[in-house]
């Protein structure tokens, strides 16, 4: 369900070795996906019988699609989701009557190359169908995927930490940004994460920074923010060097 970048990412993936349909309530979404079929109405769901459903729409409206396609799918079929956001989907899972399996493929807001996903991550959620959890570990691996397995609550601290912490810093680069007629290397390079960053769904953006735990990470870049201002307000040349041997000790 959803023909949108990983949408059409996992039809194209799984359409060489599975029989592969995808919907999408966008019909022009359809015309340029390949070796697979093409669904525009639900009712074709229920012919074609699935014995997995993997859900690809945007992240506010997951559920919504799941409660729209439960009445056209057979007792038997795996839903899937792959939301960086999980709020509510434990929830979702736990009344559906379905076997479910939850994964969060990180392929980053300006998308990952997809000809090397070797430096990329997915996380499988702890809790999901054991069978479900066999196919998508086999498929992370074979797209070379690392793979972590984490409950939903680790899967919410995680994102807290490794989304809401760049996310905030890259919003707060460019909330002071303006134009630069010759821009360094470095100056460009965060230019270009934050044309990413928002290039995405403002309800993807929101969703992760209303995390529970995105608080506490602010919480520790302002106080970090305020000794390095502390810092250099003083000049004081050692409290610096300790500041950035500590920085080069945090990326080791």
């Amino acid at each position: 369900m959803g023909a949108g970048k990983m949408g059409s990412f996992f039809s194209d993936v799984l359409s060489f070795e599975h029989e592969v349909a995808i919907y999408d309530i966008n019909r022009d979404r359809l015309r340029f996906t390949f070796n697979t079929l093409r669904f525009t109405t639900l009712d074709e769901v229920r012919d074609f019988e699935p014995q997995l459903l993997i859900n690809a729409v945007t992240v506010k409206n997951t559920i919504d699609a799941f409660n729209a396609v439960l009445p056209y799918l057979p007792a038997s079929c795996i839903i899937s989701d792959i939301a960086s956001v999980k709020n509510g989907l434990p929830e979702f899972y736990a009344t559906c009557g379905h076997p479910f399996v939850s994964t969060h493929p990180m392929l980053g807001p300006t998308f990952a190359s997809l000809s090397n996903l070797s430096n990329e991550n997915a996380i499988i959620i702890s809790e999901s169908d054991h069978l479900g959890k066999v196919f998508f570990r086999d498929l992370y691996t074979q797209l070379r995927l690392n793979i972590r397995e984490y409950t939903f609550e680790e899967h919410d601290e995680t994102i807290a930490f490794s989304l809401s912490i760049p996310f905030a810093s890259t919003l707060v680069f460019g909330s002071v940004m303006k134009h630069q007629d010759a821009p360094g290397t470095t100056f460009k390079r965060h230019m270009a994460i934050a044309h990413g960053l928002m290039s995405e769904d403002d309800y993807l953006l929101q969703e992760i920074l209303f995390n529970p735990r995105t608080s506490n990470q602010l919480d520790k870049i302002k106080e970090r923010l305020t000794v390095l201002q502390d810092i250099i307000n003083r000049r004081d040349s050692e409290a610096m060097k300790e500041f950035l041997n500590e920085v080069r000790s945090n990326l080791k």
